[in-house]
Protein backbone atom coordinates (compact mmCIF):
# COMPACT_ATOMS: atom_id res chain seq x y z
CA UNK A 1 0.00 0.00 0.00
CA UNK A 2 1.78 3.20 -1.10
CA UNK A 3 1.79 6.04 1.43
CA UNK A 4 2.31 9.76 1.12
CA UNK A 5 4.77 10.05 4.01
CA UNK A 6 6.96 7.83 6.15
CA UNK A 7 7.39 9.79 9.38
CA UNK A 8 10.22 8.63 11.64
CA UNK A 9 9.99 9.72 15.25
CA UNK A 10 6.29 10.07 14.57
CA UNK A 11 5.16 9.57 18.17
CA UNK A 12 7.27 12.44 19.47
CA UNK A 13 6.19 16.03 19.96
CA UNK A 14 6.88 17.54 16.53
CA UNK A 15 6.55 14.30 14.56
CA UNK A 16 3.09 13.58 15.96
CA UNK A 17 1.95 17.13 15.22
CA UNK A 18 3.07 16.66 11.61
CA UNK A 19 1.29 13.29 11.43
CA UNK A 20 -1.95 14.74 12.81
CA UNK A 21 -1.81 17.66 10.36
CA UNK A 22 -1.17 15.28 7.45
CA UNK A 23 -4.01 13.01 8.54
CA UNK A 24 -6.38 15.98 8.42
CA UNK A 25 -5.46 16.19 4.73
CA UNK A 26 -6.58 12.54 4.38
CA UNK A 27 -3.14 11.32 3.39
CA UNK A 28 -1.89 7.76 3.70
CA UNK A 29 0.70 7.76 6.47
CA UNK A 30 3.20 5.40 8.08
CA UNK A 31 4.78 6.45 11.37
CA UNK A 32 7.83 4.74 12.82
CA UNK A 33 8.97 5.31 16.40
CA UNK A 34 11.21 3.47 18.84
CA UNK A 35 8.98 4.60 21.75
CA UNK A 36 11.76 5.56 24.14
CA UNK A 37 11.08 8.02 26.98
CA UNK A 38 9.72 10.83 24.76
CA UNK A 39 7.87 8.76 22.16
CA UNK A 40 4.27 8.72 23.30
CA UNK A 41 1.47 6.83 21.54
CA UNK A 42 -1.03 9.05 23.36
CA UNK A 43 0.07 11.72 20.88
CA UNK A 44 -1.35 9.59 18.05
CA UNK A 45 -4.43 8.36 19.89
CA UNK A 46 -6.84 10.13 17.54
CA UNK A 47 -5.38 8.11 14.62
CA UNK A 48 -5.83 4.67 16.19
CA UNK A 49 -8.93 3.83 14.16
CA UNK A 50 -7.92 5.81 11.09
CA UNK A 51 -7.53 3.38 8.15
CA UNK A 52 -5.17 5.83 6.43
CA UNK A 53 -2.61 5.58 9.25
CA UNK A 54 -0.27 2.75 10.20
CA UNK A 55 2.10 2.75 13.18
CA UNK A 56 5.21 0.58 13.46
CA UNK A 57 7.42 0.39 16.52
CA UNK A 58 11.06 0.31 15.49
CA UNK A 59 14.46 1.99 15.37
CA UNK A 60 15.77 4.05 12.45
CA UNK A 61 19.04 2.21 13.06
CA UNK A 62 17.43 -1.09 12.07
CA UNK A 63 18.35 -1.04 8.39
CA UNK A 64 16.49 -4.25 7.55
CA UNK A 65 13.26 -2.92 9.05
CA UNK A 66 13.59 0.44 7.31
CA UNK A 67 14.31 -1.21 3.96
CA UNK A 68 11.31 -3.53 4.36
CA UNK A 69 9.00 -0.62 5.19
CA UNK A 70 10.27 1.41 2.23
CA UNK A 71 9.75 -1.48 -0.15
CA UNK A 72 6.29 -2.31 1.21
CA UNK A 73 4.88 1.20 1.55
CA UNK A 74 6.72 3.09 -1.22
CA UNK A 75 6.53 6.55 0.43
CA UNK A 76 6.65 9.71 -1.62
CA UNK A 77 8.75 11.29 1.14
CA UNK A 78 10.55 10.34 4.34
CA UNK A 79 10.51 12.96 7.10
CA UNK A 80 13.03 12.25 9.83
CA UNK A 81 12.06 13.61 13.24
CA UNK A 82 13.73 10.75 15.13
CA UNK A 83 16.39 12.11 17.49
CA UNK A 84 17.63 12.43 21.02
CA UNK A 85 16.99 16.09 21.69
CA UNK A 86 17.50 17.11 25.32
CA UNK A 87 20.73 18.97 26.09
CA UNK A 88 20.91 17.91 29.74
CA UNK A 89 20.63 14.25 28.79
CA UNK A 90 23.43 14.70 26.25
CA UNK A 91 25.71 16.07 28.96
CA UNK A 92 25.12 12.95 31.06
CA UNK A 93 25.37 10.43 28.20
CA UNK A 94 26.92 11.83 25.00
CA UNK A 95 27.31 8.40 23.40
CA UNK A 96 23.56 7.83 23.38
CA UNK A 97 23.24 10.92 21.19
CA UNK A 98 25.93 9.68 18.82
CA UNK A 99 24.11 6.36 18.50
CA UNK A 100 20.75 7.97 17.72
CA UNK A 101 21.58 11.20 15.93
CA UNK A 102 24.63 10.09 13.97
CA UNK A 103 24.84 6.30 13.65
CA UNK A 104 21.06 5.81 13.55
CA UNK A 105 20.69 8.54 10.95
CA UNK A 106 23.53 7.09 8.85
CA UNK A 107 21.80 3.72 8.86
CA UNK A 108 18.54 5.38 7.83
CA UNK A 109 20.26 7.23 5.01
CA UNK A 110 21.99 4.10 3.73
CA UNK A 111 18.79 2.04 3.74
CA UNK A 112 16.89 4.84 2.02
CA UNK A 113 19.59 5.26 -0.62
CA UNK A 114 19.65 1.53 -1.39
CA UNK A 115 15.88 1.53 -1.89
CA UNK A 116 15.81 4.83 -3.79
CA UNK A 117 18.29 3.50 -6.35
CA UNK A 118 15.79 0.79 -7.31
CA UNK A 119 12.95 3.21 -8.09
CA UNK A 120 11.75 4.05 -11.58
CA UNK A 121 13.13 7.37 -12.80
CA UNK A 122 9.96 9.40 -12.29
CA UNK A 123 9.34 8.05 -8.79
CA UNK A 124 12.97 8.57 -7.80
CA UNK A 125 12.91 12.17 -9.02
CA UNK A 126 9.75 12.93 -7.01
CA UNK A 127 11.00 11.37 -3.74
CA UNK A 128 12.18 13.61 -0.89
CA UNK A 129 14.19 12.93 2.28
CA UNK A 130 13.60 15.76 4.77
CA UNK A 131 15.80 15.86 7.86
CA UNK A 132 14.63 17.94 10.83
CA UNK A 133 17.48 19.67 12.64
CA UNK A 134 17.96 22.50 15.13
CA UNK A 135 19.29 26.02 15.46
CA UNK A 136 21.70 24.78 18.13
CA UNK A 137 24.11 23.51 15.46
CA UNK A 138 25.05 27.15 14.82
CA UNK A 139 26.28 27.74 18.38
CA UNK A 140 25.42 30.82 20.42
CA UNK A 141 24.74 34.49 19.70
CA UNK A 142 25.42 37.67 21.64
CA UNK A 143 22.80 40.36 22.21
CA UNK A 144 23.99 42.32 19.18
CA UNK A 145 24.72 39.43 16.81
CA UNK A 146 22.44 38.98 13.75
CA UNK A 147 20.18 35.94 13.73
CA UNK A 148 21.33 32.65 12.24
CA UNK A 149 20.94 32.28 8.48
CA UNK A 150 21.44 29.24 6.28
CA UNK A 151 25.00 30.47 5.68
CA UNK A 152 25.97 30.70 9.36
CA UNK A 153 28.96 28.40 10.05
CA UNK A 154 28.29 25.43 12.33
CA UNK A 155 29.70 25.84 15.86
CA UNK A 156 27.92 23.36 18.18
CA UNK A 157 28.60 23.75 21.90
CA UNK A 158 26.90 20.73 23.51
CA UNK A 159 27.04 16.99 22.84
CA UNK A 160 23.44 17.24 21.60
CA UNK A 161 24.13 20.01 19.09
CA UNK A 162 27.38 18.33 18.01
CA UNK A 163 25.48 15.13 17.22
CA UNK A 164 22.84 17.04 15.26
CA UNK A 165 25.55 18.94 13.35
CA UNK A 166 27.20 15.67 12.40
CA UNK A 167 23.85 14.33 11.22
CA UNK A 168 23.25 17.40 9.08
CA UNK A 169 26.63 16.94 7.42
CA UNK A 170 25.85 13.32 6.58
CA UNK A 171 22.52 14.30 5.01
CA UNK A 172 24.27 16.90 2.90
CA UNK A 173 26.93 14.36 1.94
CA UNK A 174 24.31 11.87 0.75
CA UNK A 175 22.89 14.55 -1.52
CA UNK A 176 26.26 15.69 -2.86
CA UNK A 177 27.83 12.23 -3.20
CA UNK A 178 24.93 10.00 -4.19
CA UNK A 179 22.27 12.42 -5.42
CA UNK A 180 19.71 11.43 -2.77
CA UNK A 181 17.09 14.22 -2.99
CA UNK A 182 17.54 15.39 0.60
CA UNK A 183 16.65 18.64 2.35
CA UNK A 184 17.45 19.97 5.83
CA UNK A 185 15.45 22.27 8.07
CA UNK A 186 16.88 24.02 11.14
CA UNK A 187 14.27 25.28 13.57
CA UNK A 188 14.20 27.36 16.74
CA UNK A 189 12.66 26.26 20.07
CA UNK A 190 9.30 24.62 19.49
CA UNK A 191 6.35 24.80 21.86
CA UNK A 192 2.71 23.72 21.83
CA UNK A 193 0.44 20.87 22.92
CA UNK A 194 1.83 17.38 23.64
CA UNK A 195 5.41 18.46 24.33
CA UNK A 196 7.35 16.09 26.56
CA UNK A 197 7.51 17.68 30.05
CA UNK A 198 11.26 18.01 30.41
CA UNK A 199 11.15 21.00 28.03
CA UNK A 200 10.77 24.48 29.48
CA UNK A 201 7.10 25.35 28.94
CA UNK A 202 5.41 22.05 29.91
CA UNK A 203 7.94 21.57 32.73
CA UNK A 204 7.17 24.95 34.28
CA UNK A 205 3.43 24.38 33.79
CA UNK A 206 3.50 20.95 35.48
CA UNK A 207 5.55 22.11 38.46
CA UNK A 208 3.50 25.28 38.89
CA UNK A 209 0.25 23.30 38.89
CA UNK A 210 1.71 20.99 41.52
CA UNK A 211 2.80 23.93 43.68
CA UNK A 212 6.46 22.93 43.31
CA UNK A 213 9.42 25.28 42.96
CA UNK A 214 10.25 26.53 39.47
CA UNK A 215 14.06 26.29 39.22
CA UNK A 216 15.54 28.50 36.50
CA UNK A 217 19.14 28.17 35.30
CA UNK A 218 21.42 31.09 36.20
CA UNK A 219 19.39 34.29 36.27
CA UNK A 220 17.14 33.24 33.38
CA UNK A 221 18.86 35.67 31.00
CA UNK A 222 19.37 33.12 28.21
CA UNK A 223 17.37 34.03 25.11
CA UNK A 224 15.50 31.70 22.80
CA UNK A 225 13.40 32.22 19.68
CA UNK A 226 10.04 30.44 20.07
CA UNK A 227 8.23 28.69 17.21
CA UNK A 228 4.77 27.18 17.55
CA UNK A 229 4.84 23.53 16.53
CA UNK A 230 1.94 23.95 14.10
CA UNK A 231 3.75 26.80 12.34
CA UNK A 232 6.80 24.55 12.16
CA UNK A 233 4.82 21.72 10.58
CA UNK A 234 3.24 24.06 8.05
CA UNK A 235 6.75 25.16 7.05
CA UNK A 236 7.85 21.54 6.65
CA UNK A 237 4.94 20.87 4.31
CA UNK A 238 6.05 23.79 2.14
CA UNK A 239 9.64 22.56 2.13
CA UNK A 240 8.49 19.12 0.99
CA UNK A 241 6.32 20.43 -1.82
CA UNK A 242 8.28 23.50 -2.98
CA UNK A 243 11.80 23.20 -1.57
CA UNK A 244 14.81 22.34 -3.67
CA UNK A 245 16.82 19.18 -2.90
CA UNK A 246 20.23 19.97 -1.46
CA UNK A 247 18.93 23.13 0.22
CA UNK A 248 18.66 24.05 3.88
CA UNK A 249 15.77 26.14 5.23
CA UNK A 250 15.72 27.92 8.58
CA UNK A 251 12.40 28.07 10.47
CA UNK A 252 11.98 30.59 13.28
CA UNK A 253 9.13 32.20 15.16
CA UNK A 254 10.42 35.80 15.32
CA UNK A 255 9.69 35.62 19.05
CA UNK A 256 12.89 36.03 21.06
CA UNK A 257 12.31 35.86 24.81
CA UNK A 258 14.49 35.54 27.90
CA UNK A 259 13.84 32.29 29.74
CA UNK A 260 12.83 34.15 32.88
CA UNK A 261 10.25 36.14 30.91
CA UNK A 262 8.75 32.94 29.48
CA UNK A 263 8.50 31.48 32.99
CA UNK A 264 6.84 34.65 34.29
CA UNK A 265 4.42 34.67 31.35
CA UNK A 266 3.36 31.11 32.18
CA UNK A 267 2.89 32.11 35.81
CA UNK A 268 0.77 35.11 34.84
CA UNK A 269 -1.49 33.03 32.58
CA UNK A 270 -1.94 30.44 35.34
CA UNK A 271 -2.70 33.22 37.86
CA UNK A 272 -5.56 34.21 35.58
CA UNK A 273 -6.85 30.77 34.56
CA UNK A 274 -6.03 28.62 37.59
CA UNK A 275 -4.99 30.80 40.56
CA UNK A 276 -3.34 29.13 43.54
CA UNK A 277 -4.57 29.87 47.06
CA UNK A 278 -1.04 30.54 48.36
CA UNK A 279 -0.39 33.49 46.09
CA UNK A 280 0.97 34.20 42.59
CA UNK A 281 2.76 31.38 40.79
CA UNK A 282 5.83 33.59 40.28
CA UNK A 283 6.51 33.17 43.98
CA UNK A 284 7.62 29.61 43.18
CA UNK A 285 10.55 30.75 40.98
CA UNK A 286 14.02 29.81 42.23
CA UNK A 287 17.33 30.52 40.49
CA UNK A 288 19.77 27.60 40.42
CA UNK A 289 23.32 27.00 39.18
CA UNK A 290 23.62 27.29 35.40
CA UNK A 291 24.21 24.16 33.37
CA UNK A 292 27.43 23.41 31.53
CA UNK A 293 27.68 24.74 27.98
CA UNK A 294 24.46 26.76 28.26
CA UNK A 295 24.29 28.80 25.02
CA UNK A 296 23.33 32.42 25.67
CA UNK A 297 21.08 33.22 22.71
CA UNK A 298 19.54 31.57 19.67
CA UNK A 299 17.71 33.44 16.93
CA UNK A 300 16.61 32.26 13.49
CA UNK A 301 16.30 34.36 10.35
CA UNK A 302 13.50 32.78 8.27
CA UNK A 303 13.80 35.21 5.36
CA UNK A 304 14.76 32.54 2.82
CA UNK A 305 11.75 30.40 3.73
CA UNK A 306 9.44 33.40 3.60
CA UNK A 307 10.87 34.79 0.36
CA UNK A 308 11.26 31.58 -1.65
CA UNK A 309 8.42 29.40 -0.35
CA UNK A 310 5.91 31.97 0.93
CA UNK A 311 5.83 30.79 4.56
CA UNK A 312 4.46 33.02 7.30
CA UNK A 313 3.91 32.17 10.94
CA UNK A 314 0.30 32.01 12.14
CA UNK A 315 0.82 32.24 15.91
CA UNK A 316 2.19 35.14 17.89
CA UNK A 317 4.01 33.92 20.98
CA UNK A 318 1.42 35.46 23.29
CA UNK A 319 -1.45 33.74 21.48
CA UNK A 320 0.38 30.43 21.14
CA UNK A 321 1.51 30.31 24.76
CA UNK A 322 -2.01 30.96 26.08
CA UNK A 323 -3.51 28.28 23.82
CA UNK A 324 -0.77 25.87 24.90
CA UNK A 325 -1.45 26.46 28.59
CA UNK A 326 -5.17 25.98 27.97
CA UNK A 327 -4.45 22.65 26.25
CA UNK A 328 -2.44 21.39 29.23
CA UNK A 329 -5.17 22.53 31.62
CA UNK A 330 -7.77 20.68 29.56
CA UNK A 331 -5.68 17.49 29.25
CA UNK A 332 -4.40 16.60 32.74
CA UNK A 333 -4.58 12.84 31.99
CA UNK A 334 -2.05 13.21 29.16
CA UNK A 335 0.38 15.05 31.40
CA UNK A 336 -0.03 12.62 34.29
CA UNK A 337 0.57 9.60 32.06
CA UNK A 338 3.61 11.22 30.47
CA UNK A 339 5.19 12.02 33.83
CA UNK A 340 5.47 8.38 34.90
CA UNK A 341 8.00 5.60 34.34
CA UNK A 342 11.44 6.22 32.91
CA UNK A 343 10.87 9.96 32.65
CA UNK A 344 10.24 10.33 36.38
CA UNK A 345 13.17 8.11 37.36
CA UNK A 346 15.53 10.10 35.12
CA UNK A 347 14.35 13.43 36.51
CA UNK A 348 14.95 12.25 40.07
CA UNK A 349 18.43 10.97 39.19
CA UNK A 350 19.41 14.11 37.26
CA UNK A 351 17.94 16.82 39.46
CA UNK A 352 17.20 15.18 42.81
CA UNK A 353 13.67 16.53 42.69
CA UNK A 354 14.66 19.92 41.26
CA UNK A 355 13.86 20.21 37.53
CA UNK A 356 15.64 23.37 36.33
CA UNK A 357 14.02 25.23 33.46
Amino acid sequence: MPVKYLITGGAGFIGSCFALASARQERQLLTLDKLTYSGNLLNLRSLEQNPLHRFVRGDIGDAALVRRLLEEFQPEALINFAAESHVDRSILDPEAFVRANVLGLCSLLAATLDWWKTLPEKQAAAFRFLHISTDEVFGALRHDTPAFTEKTPYAPNSPYSASKAAGDHFVRAYYETYGLPALISNCSNNYGPRQFPEKLIPLVFARARAGETLPVYGQGENIRDWLHVEDHCAALELILTRGQPGQTYNIGGRAERRNIDVVRDICAILDELAPRPDGPHAGLIRFVQDRAGHDFRYAIDSSKLERELGWQRRFTFEQGLRETILWYLDNPDWLQATQSGEYRRWMERRYGGEDPA
